[in-house]
């Protein structure tokens, strides 16, 4: 889209929530000579990256009146990408070499990913911007621009007219429940990962792991440490599948997905196996969720299908005063999210300009389409490109091509707004860390063979003047 020729507008912004998406956001629409308020539920800046020792008293999270804990990161969480293509574009997520209490891994913990947003807060002052223990109760559209009521720990409610609002409250807190025939007989414990910490209250239990992706397969591995046996189910997987996958524990089997729960406390998989269990853990994803959000009807979810989004980020009818930062999942999600945010920023301003409510319309209409001839369910909506999976752990059928798709759509976001395309090291770390988890899921967090890439991208910070020391002294001490 050619850059507008009308005269830069300020407006007066609403951002809701301070996690990754919400600060770059936040940043992006300063930058951009926008006004900006950031909606913040916690004490601080992070969001999910925020670690919570005491998960939620619904394990499940069922239960409406359960106090909500934001965070879903467990104990043992590392990153599964190699820090330096997680960073913004503009502030490298570097190892601190001089603070000693920091992770300088390649792939760091989760501690370490939230010190890093701690870190780009400060550096670019976006506490400043932010109000802390301030929960966002009700945003709603009032005379072409948005009224959004918030409230404080103390229940003091507050409601403000905004000229618009980015929503950048994550999509990681509303767990999705898979169902299973029988299960509410089924006598044993359930867990949803959403609330999973650590192993050790599944200590010499049978348990059963519904789910490998992503969580899946870490807290698979991170529970056969401690458990008698561990079994995951796989719909992704053929009826007959029963197998041990190539990794150290010998306590852990694939089966296929399940088939039914018996109130003896069996489990029987769709391979016929039959299985007596303690626990059941899901990691089976999670629902977007914005209860806050009045639209008068014309926004709702279905099938976890946000309807209706252009691009994933405006709503054609509300489009430009309502936007959403971060709802496409996507292996570089913080750059996801400056891309994004910048192309909200400028289409705020009237730099640049959106199609038509019509044009919208039509492209989004022409997603569904092809979803369908694909034979996709609306819940792969947001989800860029069409995954293959057969796992276990991780095995995409074309995971390049999929990881490609999501660079062209940043890309072509990035034209929309005049920003820089997807750096070339930063779009082949994500291919190649992806094969080597394929290939080596025990060890491709420590063990890579991508040195020529990881050169590449401190050189490009390097130029960029984006770090104060010397690339060779820092990629030297790495081998």
């Amino acid at each position: 889209m050619a850059p507008a020729q009308n005269p830069i507008i300020s407006q007066h912004v609403a951002v809701i929530g301070a996690g990754a998406a919400g600060l770059v956001t936040a940043r992006e629409l300063r930058r951009e000579g926008h006004t900006v308020v950031v909606f913040e539920r916690e004490k601080q800046v992070g969001g999910l990256w925020i670690y919570s020792p005491k998960p939620e008293s619904d394990p499940l999270s069922l239960d409406p009146t359960r106090s909500v804990v934001h965070s879903s990161v467990y104990e043992s969480l590392r990153t599964n990408l190699p820090r330096e293509c997680m960073g913004f574009t503009d502030f490298p997520f570097v190892p601190r070499l001089e603070d000693e209490s920091r992770d300088s891994r390649r792939y760091p913990s989760h501690m370490e990913v939230l010190a890093y947003l701690q870190d780009f807060a400060r550096a670019f002052n976006l506490e400043e911007m932010v109000r802390f223990e301030t929960e966002v109760v009700r945003v709603e559209p009032v005379n072409e621009k948005w009224k959004v009521r918030s409230k404080t720990s103390g229940d003091c409610s507050n409601d403000e007219i905004f000229d618009a609002v980015v929503v950048c409250n994550g999509h990681y807190t509303e767990p999705y429940i898979a169902h299973i025939p029988g299960i509410k007989l089924w006598p044993g414990k359930q867990i949803h990962s959403h609330n999973y910490r650590v192993p050790d209250p599944f200590e010499n239990e049978v348990v059963v792991v519904i789910g490998n992706f992503a969580s899946g397969a870490d807290i698979s591995r991170d529970i056969a440490k401690v458990a008698k046996e561990v079994h995951i189910a796989s719909r992704a997987r053929e009826h007959d599948t029963y197998e041990k996958p190539p990794m150290p524990h010998s306590n852990l089997w694939v089966h296929s997905e399940i088939d039914t729960a018996h109130e003896d406390g069996s489990i029987v998989f769709k391979n016929g196996k039959v299985v007596y269990a303690d626990s059941i853990v899901y990691c089976t994803g999670y629902k977007y969720y914005f209860p806050f959000l009045d639209t008068n009807g014309y926004m709702s979810i279905d099938e976890n299908r946000i309807e209706h989004l252009y691009k994933h980020v405006f709503p054609p009818a509300l489009a430009p005063g309502l936007s959403f930062v971060g709802l496409p999942g996507m292996g570089i999600q913080f750059v996801m999210f400056e891309i994004q945010s910048k192309w909200v920023a400028s289409v705020l301003s009237g730099r640049f300009t959106l199609p038509s409510q019509d044009k919208m319309m039509e492209d989004i209409i022409s997603s569904y389409e092809t979803l369908d001839a694909l034979s996709l369910p609306k819940r792969y909506t947001h989800k860029l490109g069409k995954i293959q999976v057969s796992p276990l752990y991780y095995k995409y059928d074309y995971m390049s091509n999929h990881f490609v798709s999501k660079c062209e759509y940043l890309n072509w976001i990035a034209e929309e707004c005049g920003c820089p395309h997807v750096e070339h090291w930063r779009n082949q770390e994500v291919v190649r860390g992806y094969q080597r988890l394929v290939s080596h899921p025990e060890t491709y967090r420590d063990e890579w063979d991508d040195d020529d890439l990881m050169e590449e991208a401190y050189n490009d910070f390097a130029n960029k003047k984006l770090i104060s020391f010397n690339p060779s002294y820092f990629l030297e001490s790495r081998t």
